[in-house]
């Protein structure tokens, strides 16, 4: 009698918490905390001088921080893991109930939208786990560790003046070694970047006098999802405003 009891409460609160992410409620007050919480970091972060900057993984950031100082960015974290479960259910949901719309694209086209909020809440998520920067000081002929077995030497930095002196285009030539052989060769240019397995190498400054350039690399692995999520959420919203407007006519 007793283990029925017990099962009966189990199955109670486990229908409870299933109607609760089931809830467009609970989004909106989720959203309502989360943003509480933003609006206590803003106050907070100005009294802490070290969390203007992170160049590490963020939840290895996070671990290294004081509780008092971060306390909000944890509760933010976890209020956005719910939200992308009750995003997800609530979809789940609208589909099994309006799966019989003679229009697909008025069913599809809120989950598009849905489905990418997830997956550019993933990007962030993997970017958090995985993601790094770091910057480097370089001139021709050095070389910088960007992985382990794999160098980045500068080649050529080619840097051009105006009759005023001052920069008006740019260059960096560079080489990707592996085992002393190089295995890669690009070039750096104002607006165009290094890729290099998975890494983005930019310029952020050059200076003619000596020649040197300051190298930022970066590693974030959750890029593809977050450019996969934005493109659906754009093309769920203009499915939507094309199905309005012939609605309209």
């Amino acid at each position: 009698m007793t283990v029925f009891y017990l099962t009966r409460q189990k199955m109670a609160l486990l229908k409870k918490t299933y109607e609760i992410l089931l809830s467009l409620r609970t989004s909106l007050w989720l959203l309502f905390l989360i943003t509480l919480f933003f609006i206590a970091g803003a106050v907070i972060m100005p009294s802490y001088p070290e969390l203007s900057s992170i160049d590490i993984p963020l939840f290895k950031w996070l671990v290294q921080q004081p509780s008092g100082a971060v306390w909000w960015l944890w509760g933010a974290v976890g209020l956005l893991a719910i939200l992308s479960v009750n995003t997800l259910f609530c979809s789940i949901e609208s589909i099994i109930k309006k799966r019989k719309v003679t229009q697909w694209l008025l069913l599809v086209s809120p989950q598009i939208i849905h489905t990418g909020f997830i997956f550019i809440l993933l990007a962030h998520l993997l970017g958090a786990v995985g993601s790094y920067h770091y910057n480097a000081a370089v001139a021709e002929g050095y070389q910088v560790k960007i992985s382990e077995g794999e160098l980045l030497r500068i080649k050529n930095i080619d840097i051009q003046l105006d009759p005023q002196g001052y920069v008006n285009d740019w260059s960096l030539d560079l080489e990707y070694l592996s085992g002393g052989r190089v295995i890669d060769e690009d070039r750096i240019a104002p607006n165009k970047p290094s890729l290099h397995n998975s890494l983005n190498i930019i310029a952020k400054d050059v200076q003619p006098y000596p020649k040197a350039a300051l190298l930022q690399i970066s590693k974030d692995p959750g890029a593809v999802w977050a450019l996969a999520g934005g493109l659906l959420f754009i093309t769920g919203i203009l499915i939507l405003i094309a199905l309005r407007i012939k609605m309209e006519k």
